[in-house]
């Protein structure tokens, strides 16, 4: 059986009374786009955020390849790999595309400019910025020096989607990516988790947009009261039923479906 990239397992946190997460599992295997659902209160962000080390867990355990992690600050998981693109993006409006992309990444320029007077190299960054949003196939933005504010709410999630490409080597996981888009761009985001994908990037794509969900999900971990409810998929669920047995109207399969 194939090992799963990022795996969760009986992950538990608790806010005094309140139970954020509650034994919840979570699997992430190659190559594929899985979609955390549920309502609000099930534990999703919470469970996201385990995942990328913004959060620690009071019990349960994570494991990437096969291999039992520890997270103790969002650093070490993207250390190890792990990407997350949140709503806010943080992205700084008033650098550009390249500084952007390489922010807390910068690169020095080789010998005593970089080591002594801490130069940046920005030609080198602005031609890997430049090629990274072409390997994604964003060609709408001809100039890679231009100002982050100046973007579209599209173009501004394209860059923060290929910095997460373009650094994650493991996975990288995305927190509503099309949430304050119009249809346009949010197919235009959808096509590029795509594509995320297919350069070998396993996705974790968290959203209510229950049709982008199915447009572009291979497996659904549905989420309700703090754990993993089930998986499914597009395959074997639609909407509502999925939607269903997130909100409890409907009692999910006995065994998630794996991959």
């Amino acid at each position: 059986m194939t090992t799963p990239v990022l795996e969760a397992r009986g992950l538990t946190k608790r806010y005094g009374r309140v139970v954020a997460i509650d034994g919840s599992d979570l699997s992430l295997y190659p190559g594929e786009i899985l979609a955390v659902i549920g309502d609000n209160g099930a534990g999703k962000s919470s469970l996201i955020k385990a995942l990328s080390g913004a959060l620690i867990p009071d019990s349960g355990s994570i494991f990437l390849d096969g291999n039992q992690v520890h997270f103790r600050t969002p650093m070490d998981a993207r250390t190890a790999g792990i990407e997350t693109v949140y709503q806010t993006l943080a992205l700084a409006p008033g650098l550009d595309i390249a500084d952007n992309l390489f922010l807390g990444r910068e690169e020095r320029r080789s010998g005593t400019l970089g080591s002594m007077f801490r130069m940046l190299d920005r030609r080198h960054m602005r031609d890997e910025a430049k090629r990274h949003m072409s390997d994604l196939g964003v060609a709408t933005l001809q100039n890679i020096g231009q100002a982050v504010e100046s973007l579209s709410g599209g173009q501004r999630q394209a860059v923060a989607v290929a910095r997460s490409a373009a650094f994650g080597s493991k996975v990288v996981i995305l927190d509503e990516p099309t949430a304050a888009l119009g249809v346009k761009e949010g197919n235009r985001v959808l096509q590029l988790i795509r594509d995320v994908r297919d350069r070998g990037l396993p996705v974790i794509l968290i959203s209510h947009n229950m049709p982008h969900v199915f447009e572009v999900a291979d497996r659904i971990h549905i989420q309700r009261l703090g754990k993993r409810a089930t998986v499914i998929t597009p395959a074997s669920h639609s909407m509502s039923e999925a939607v269903a047995i997130m909100t409890g109207a409907a009692q999910p399969p006995p065994q998630p479906v794996a991959p």
